[in-house]
């Protein structure tokens, strides 16, 4: 080779790894990265793909997983709560004031349509009952769909609810419709990607939603987009059916479970000590009575503690002894729950429900963040499900005349609020005073604080008028109602 194609040679290769410097280093296919996909698909070829075993192992951890368990039952507490996400109406009169008659009208029907046997079609749920299993679902399956039935005959109100296994809806039925539309997952599109109608898999009962199994149905029932609540968290452009948010920790949660099973049924062998019986020829040991007449059974004896039995002629005793678990074991478990903890969104402290190395700071730091985590949700859930709901209510009520109220009026009674549980405070005493001080200082108000305990500041006020009507009328006047529950120049009661 001349001097001429080496100098050549030596300048591009130069070139191209200065390139490559300059370039972005993720997209280097070096050997040490030669396992980690380079290509990919849309977000629906990957879900159509993927859907049904990460459905069906999601499913499997959440009734076999101690720490799936806890994450789903963290999700219910922490979202929805002991009394789920509660409307507070806020229509107002032609002064601009709050109507407290027509307000209380609504929250007491509201809360009557809410019971169990009336907000579902087949009686067994009430609306928290629903809103529970709608996010549970949602985490665990990857999305919730529920069908709202207008002129259900089965209450006054003319409207409830029918909860629907994601199963149901075929994710393989994918095709173009003669209409232009688009079936793809089993949802209907319009040319601007907006659903249309959802394609049931179709039962031989007169409903589609009562079967336990789906896969052998080939008919399909075309439900209104209306008609329908589809909701998941959209991670990509385009994506028509929801991911199972174990999707990352899952693989670490099964791979845990048994490293710690390996490991609890080695610990049980451990702790018997039990050995071997070694002997030069091999059959000068007869074993048990049991066997004794048996030339090929192996010898047994059984391990018993504090028993020390003697050993036959030409027989040598070999110790078994496996330390186990070993030292490291609980260090690698809690950095592999660190790992799942940060892939479900929770801390580690309440996923493992491991309080040993927390600190006041540390565990107020990570209970904030928590919670803003939980916040987010608490909006996803109102935006998604519960405002939805309350307007197709509000719309079918006002038109059967099960509420009271004149139906042209609809928009003054569309305006509500929801009120998401809220917490208590990590050091009660701190925390009130802070919030004391932002009230007087003009950073608060008295119902954003009330709001951040999930409390109506409006039924604060209304326990407290009712606590002091009753006291008065005992006799007594309590110090927290003197002059205002201000100055507190009283102390106890007169």
């Amino acid at each position: 080779m001349s001097i001429i194609k080496r100098l050549t040679g030596l300048f591009k290769g130069s070139r191209s790894r200065d390139r490559a410097r300059r370039s972005y280093q993720m997209a280097d296919n070096s050997r040490l990265l030669k396992d980690w996909p380079t290509t990919g698909g849309t977000a629906d070829a990957d879900i159509y793909a993927s859907l049904r075993p990460m459905r069906n192992r999601s499913r499997h951890l959440a009734k076999n997983n101690d720490y799936a368990k806890r994450f789903f039952n963290l999700l219910k507490a922490n979202v929805i709560g002991p009394t789920g996400i509660k409307l507070q109406a806020q229509s107002r009169n032609e002064k601009g004031e709050l109507d407290k008659a027509d307000n209380d009208y609504i929250e007491s029907e509201w809360k009557n349509w809410s019971k169990k046997g009336i907000c579902t079609v087949d009686g067994k749920l009430s609306l928290i009952d629903c809103q529970k299993l709608f996010i549970e679902t949602v985490a665990r399956d990857g999305e919730a769909i529920v069908q709202k039935i207008s002129n259900w005959p089965g209450n006054r109100y003319r409207f409830a609810l029918q909860m629907i296994e994601p199963d149901l809806l075929d994710h393989e039925l994918n095709k173009p419709l003669q209409n232009g539309n688009l079936i793809r997952l089993g949802v209907e599109f319009n040319k601007w990607r907006r659903p249309v109608a959802y394609w049931f898999k179709k039962s031989n009962m007169p409903s589609t939603i009562y079967s336990e199994s789906f896969d052998h149905y080939t008919q399909h029932e075309r439900i209104p987009a209306s008609d329908i609540i589809h909701e998941f968290i959209v991670e990509r452009v385009g994506q028509s059916r929801g991911v199972p948010w174990m999707a990352t920790a899952g693989r670490r949660l099964q791979l845990l479970g048994g490293y710690e099973e390996a490991e609890v049924v080695a610990a049980r062998t451990a702790s018997a000590k039990m050995g071997f019986f070694k002997s030069e020829s091999g059959d000068e040991f007869v074993g048990d009575e049991d066997i004794a007449d048996d030339p090929t059974a192996t010898a047994i004896m059984n391990a018993e503690p504090g028993t020390f039995e003697e050993l036959p002629a030409g027989l040598d005793f070999v110790e078994w002894d496996p330390q186990h678990p070993v030292s490291a074991y609980e260090a690698f478990v809690l950095s592999i729950l660190r790992g799942i903890a940060s892939g479900l969104n929770v801390s580690y402290v309440s996923l493992a429900n491991d309080l040993r190395s927390v600190s006041y700071s540390s565990i107020r730091q990570g209970a904030l963040d928590e919670r803003d985590a939980w916040r987010m949700l608490q909006g996803w859930m109102i935006e998604h499900f519960k405002a939805d709901i309350y307007e197709n209510w509000l719309n079918m009520a006002l038109t059967v005349g099960a509420l009271n109220l004149p139906p042209r009026k609809i928009d003054k009674y569309r305006n509500v609020i929801w009120q998401p549980r809220g917490w208590q405070w990590v050091d009660p005493l701190k925390e009130t005073k802070a919030n004391e001080n932002a009230v007087k200082n003009g950073f608060k108000s008295p119902q954003e604080v009330a709001g951040e305990q999930g409390r109506d500041y409006n039924e604060v006020l209304e326990q407290i008028a009712a606590a002091k009507d009753l006291a008065e009328s005992h006799g007594l006047k309590l110090t927290v109602f003197s002059d205002g529950g201000q100055n507190g120049k009283e102390n106890g009661t007169n």
